[in-house]
């Protein structure tokens, strides 16, 4: 599931247990400003409880560490392996995706104790085992594995804030980051031969792997992602209401969901509002586009002469010092490849093995980062992943077009 573990690393009981520490408490960190209620309420079949997401990585640490390798271990409570194992068919049944908001018990104080359980048994494990190397590669993928729930826990409560007609902040303070004021110039022009995939020391997710050739036709990235003010000119130009600007399973969503604009945008007295997680906000249209779909990125490519970039494209550009503006942090961007094995992929054994392979189907990568993804949780080989009509995600989307 994973390239290996940081160089210098796999022998070091400090270095596991202050990464241990850290992410686990960023978790906690997210979830604070959230209420008990906050935390059990599911707003649609894709997205999950925060408190889920809380039990869930703390499952994943109990049954793919814990059971295998602390001997003395009793896990909280047998029952939790039902109710918080995801889609690993092979690590036994579980509960309904679409039913996890039904799951009012354990609440949230119970859950908090769980992960402390968890927490300690892991901690005491990373210090008494003589083997850390043979454990070092699963709390790695674990903490990975929390860190993108991380992200998820901000997407999945800004979903259900914007159900709410009083509009709740997850965060008053909140604020969008600081955006590229000025552009990289001409952007990232590439053609020929490049390799890409993840190589070398760090941790990467199998399906950043193997590495290969690809061959690059002469095509330009432009350096800036397209803005909010970009987007309004699409919209004012007839861009969903022109079904030739979309693909047909593009047109088919967007009539049946009613889409006129960017997911949780909203029209108040003729000013545009979003809604963010610091609550509902003026639309501020220097900055970047966000929670577009697929199937809208690729229109308004199709509206503006241009085409979305392969994600071979995107990252030689990233790789490409200071090509490319806000490749991370921001939005993640939309590419126009679909989600597939690379030449030479092979999942891993077992039930880490469901983790990436089975979902290579029917789904598109954005490469990049959001301003949810946690620090440290992004690099260019990063591929993520998701359905093409999803718009709850923190995804926007930047330009390409190929040279004559």
């Amino acid at each position: 599931m994973n390239a290996g573990v940081a160089a210098g690393a796999a022998d070091d009981p400090s270095y596991w247990r202050e990464a241990f520490t850290n992410v686990r408490a960023e978790t906690e960190r997210r979830a604070a400003l959230l209420s008990a209620e906050d935390q059990v309420v599911q707003s649609m079949p894709d997205a999950s409880p925060a408190k889920w997401h809380r039990a869930h990585v703390t499952w994943f640490f109990e049954e793919f560490l814990l059971r295998k390798f602390a001997h003395a271990y009793r896990p909280f409570d047998e029952r939790f392996a039902y109710l918080f194992n995801s889609y690993y068919v092979s690590a036994g049944p579980r509960h309904a995706r679409p039913q996890r908001g039904l799951i009012t018990r354990p609440g949230a104080e119970e859950v908090t104790a769980y992960r402390a359980y968890v927490d300690q048994a892991v901690t005491a494990l990373v210090e008494s085992t003589n083997n850390l190397a043979a454990i070092a590669p699963i709390i790695e993928i674990g903490l990975n594995h929390e860190q993108q729930h991380q992200e998820l826990l901000l997407t999945d409560i800004l979903h259900a804030f914007s159900l709410n007609a009083t509009y709740p902040a997850y965060d008053p303070r909140w604020q969008w980051p600081q955006c590229a004021k000025t552009t990289s110039g001409a952007g990232a022009r590439l053609a020929g031969v490049c390799r890409i995939g993840h190589e070398g020391q760090g941790f990467c997710f199998d399906n950043e792997q193997p590495r290969h050739e690809v061959l690059l036709q002469p095509v330009r990235l432009l350096p800036s992602l397209v803005t909010n003010a970009q987007w309004l000119e699409f919209m004012a130009d007839g861009g969903y209401t022109t079904p030739t600007l979309w693909l047909s399973d593009g047109w088919a969503t967007a009539e049946a969901q009613a889409w006129n604009a960017p997911g949780y945008w909203q029209n108040i007295d003729g000013v545009w509002f979003s809604m963010t997680l610091g609550g509902l906000r003026p639309i501020e249209a220097k900055m970047p586009v966000c929670h577009v779909s697929y199937y809208e990125a690729d229109a308004f490519a199709r509206w503006a002469g241009k085409v979305l970039p392969t994600e071979a494209e995107w990252e030689v550009a990233a790789q490409n010092g200071g090509a490319l503006d806000d490749a991370f942090g921001v939005v993640w961007q939309w590419t126009r490849s679909a989600y597939a094995p690379y030449p030479g992929y092979r999942a891993a054994p077992g039930a880490l093995g469901e983790y990436n392979g089975k979902f290579m189907i029917n789904q598109m990568v954005l490469r990049g980062s959001s301003l949810a993804t946690p620090a440290a949780h992004s690099r260019p080989t990063y591929r993520n992943f998701f359905y093409p009509s999803a718009r709850w995600q923190f995804s926007g989307l930047r330009l390409a077009e190929y040279e004559r």
